[in-house]
Formats: C-alpha cells, sequence, structure tokens
C-alpha cells in the first residue's frame, strides 16, 4: 500500500505542469512566501537584478517605471541572481539595504535564486523553456494580467525604453 502511495505522489508531482506564472511562489527578500497569485490581475515585469553589475544603474529606471505605473496596475519584482560573474555576493539583508539606500527601491524585492544551471529557481526554468536561457543581469520578463508571459527584453534593453513602456502600456490595457 505505501508503494502505491509513493508512486501516486510521484505520479502527482511529475503531472503537475505550472501554466502560468501566477502558479509560483518564490521568497520575498524578508524571508516570508511570496506566491505570485497575490499579482492576478496586474502586469509584473520580472526581472533578474545584480548589484554589482554593469547594468545596476537599471534600477533607476526600474523604481521610475513602478512609480509611474504602479497605480494603473503594474509590479516590477527584482530577483537578485548570482549567476553572472559572481555580481550578487550579498546576503538578502545587504542586498536589501544597497537597493533601498543607493537606489531607493520601493517595488517588491525577492529573495536571491539561480536563474540559471542545475540549480535553477522553478520559476525561471518556466520563463526560460521557450526562449532559451538568461544570458546575463536584468533580463526582464513582461507577464500580462493572466499570468502569461508576454515579452522578454534582454538585459541591453532600457527599462525606460519606448519598447518597454510600449508592451507595459499593451499589458495593462488587455
Amino acid at each position: 500500500m505505501y508503494r502505491y502511495v509513493i508512486l501516486g505522489l510521484a505520479f502527482a508531482a511529475l503531472s503537475f505542469a505550472a501554466s502560468t506564472v501566477h502558479d509560483f511562489t518564490l521568497k520575498s527578500i524578508d524571508g516570508e512566501p511570496a506566491p505570485l497569485s497575490a499579482y492576478k490581475g496586474k502586469a509584473v515585469l520580472l526581472v533578474n537584478v545584480a548589484s554589482q553589475c554593469g547594468f545596476t544603474p537599471q534600477y533607476t529606471a526600474l523604481e521610475a517605471l513602478y512609480a509611474k505605473y504602479k497605480d494603473k496596475g503594474l509590479v516590477v519584482v527584482g530577483v537578485p541572481a548570482n549567476n553572472f560573474g559572481g555580481q550578487e555576493p550579498g546576503t538578502d539583508a545587504e542586498i536589501k539595504t544597497f537597493c533601498s539606500r543607493k537606489y531607493n527601491v520601493t517595488f517588491p524585492m525577492m529573495s536571491k535564486v539561480s536563474v540559471k544551471g542545475a540549480d535553477e529557481t522553478p520559476l525561471y526554468r518556466f520563463l526560460t523553456a521557450t526562449g532559451g536561457d538568461i544570458k546575463w543581469n536584468f533580463t526582464k520578463f513582461l507577464v500580462g494580467k493572466d499570468g502569461r508571459v508576454r515579452a522578454r527584453f534582454e538585459p541591453a534593453v532600457k527599462p525606460d525604453s519606448a519598447e518597454v513602456g510600449k508592451a507595459i502600456e499593451k499589458a495593462l490595457a488587455e
């Protein structure tokens, strides 16, 4: 009997396939569960961030986007990762202090995860399933109100670019 229960649980785990970003839970930078289902009905810009990267100044534009669109339904979510050049070596507490002191970040920040490789977090495995691996820090995924990915922007695409703005406006209008 025990063997059948284990097999049943294994089958159930294998048969679960996430269909939207809302199916995932991360951990907030403060260590609390952060179910992405909390963002149902909102557009979300997920960004893998790092504190010691050439793209780190994008925090300023990300915060400006958040301020501009948060009342219209956009949430920017920073997801620290140390996968590229060791550019996010700090603890969650150090990352939080850095972001708030240097860039006045008020948008939600998550606990540091891996966005690539054998220890890749399931959310990023889902996000990269069709578009390929993350190439560097500050890759941006725009998610619609329904939890489905609408656009992907590579690191060099600035958050305040016309391309990103147009995609956000479209996602908010859906």
